[in-house]
């Protein structure tokens, strides 16, 4: 599996290894080189490791339907 290095050296972890890692978005991984000058890919930690912002906290908790233009003229102060 190729990928190519950005321009800010950064690249892309393939699919397959990502599954095979079970990695997710917000995990931490750790590089090394190994004795053969193989770049080897470990997992550090869940997503869960992280403290969520206050936007992930808050995500689904709502348990009101709005339209939004009720939404927009509440925010708004409609007349």
């Amino acid at each position: 599996m190729a990928t190519t290095l950005t321009s800010k050296g950064q690249v892309t972890i393939p699919k397959q290894i990502r599954d095979a890692l079970g990695l997710a978005p917000g995990c931490s991984v750790d590089f090394a080189v190994n004795r053969d000058g193989d770049v080897v890919v470990h997992k550090v930690g869940a997503r869960t490791s992280r403290k969520p912002d206050r936007f992930e906290a808050a995500r689904g908790k709502a348990d009101v339907k709005w339209r939004t233009d009720d939404l927009m003229a509440l925010l708004r102060g409609g007349d």
